[in-house]
């Protein structure tokens, strides 16, 4: 993708994977604009980077997204590049009596929320040259961790969407990107010091040199094992993976 001069609209972007991208970008040269639930951190990330605007979302509810769309569209026309990052993650006990609240939440936040974020911007995008979507998924989306089932199974579903997302936008102007993360060193998982982890510093800087190619899925080495697993073979991978990482 065009790397410099867009405007780049960031859910999730207060914390983690999306702060980082949001701060990468801005370094570039970009104009970027920040949303997510929570005030404080989008403020704190804003104030970093001077010039980065914010509003806050809650990308479960579908009227604050179509807000937060209206209000995007209005104040920031130029907005060419939607990056649909925000998400949650949590342990799950699929195989027995589910939370239904925490299910509901998680396929809410990290799939349809992405997928009405850009049904609301879509035809904005499409008035753009250089634009983009880029739905953030994950390496659980192609080998899921039992643990927490019901969030690789949104990312699956989101991979999904993004392929076809991809097929209906053929031959206009915007390219579908999907980012498929590694387990990161990030708040998501409670993961922020855990050595096993990529560092998010690590993962930014190959993450901007791969999304500055070609390629239609941004993937770092250390997600290839995960994405490369799928097929008729694949449940012994999957067996193993989980051996090691559900207690």
């Amino acid at each position: 993708m065009k790397m410099t001069g867009n405007s780049i609209f960031i859910t999730g972007g207060g914390t983690g994977i999306g702060q980082a991208l949001a701060r990468a970008f801005h370094q570039l040269g970009n104009k970027v604009i920040i949303a997510g639930r929570r005030q404080a951190p989008l403020m704190e990330t804003a104030e970093d980077c001077p010039g980065m605007a914010f509003h806050e979302i809650d990308m479960r509810d579908p009227a604050s997204i179509e807000r937060v769309a209206a209000w995007l569209i209005k104040h920031h026309p130029d907005v060419n590049v939607l990056v649909n990052n925000a998400g949650i993650m949590s342990g799950d006990k699929t195989g027995s009596e589910m939370d239904d609240q925490k299910t509901v939440a998680t396929v809410e936040t990290n799939l349809l929320g992405p997928i009405r974020m850009t049904s609301a911007l879509i035809e904005h995008l499409k008035m753009k040259p250089d634009a983009a979507v880029i739905n953030v998924t994950s390496g659980l989306a192609f080998t899921p961790l039992a643990h927490s089932a019901v969030y690789s199974a949104t990312k699956a579903a989101l991979h999904s969407w993004t392929m076809s997302l991809r097929v209906r936008l053929k031959g206009s102007s915007v390219r579908v990107l999907e980012l498929a993360p590694p387990w990161v060193q990030t708040d998501l998982t409670g993961s922020r010091d855990n050595p096993r982890a990529m560092k998010l510093d690590d993962f930014i800087k190959e993450a901007m040199e791969k999304l500055a190619t070609d390629a239609d899925e941004i993937l770092v080495d250390r997600v290839r094992m995960l994405r490369d697993n799928p097929g008729p073979d694949e449940w012994a991978f999957v067996e193993q993976f989980n051996g090691v990482s559900v207690h």
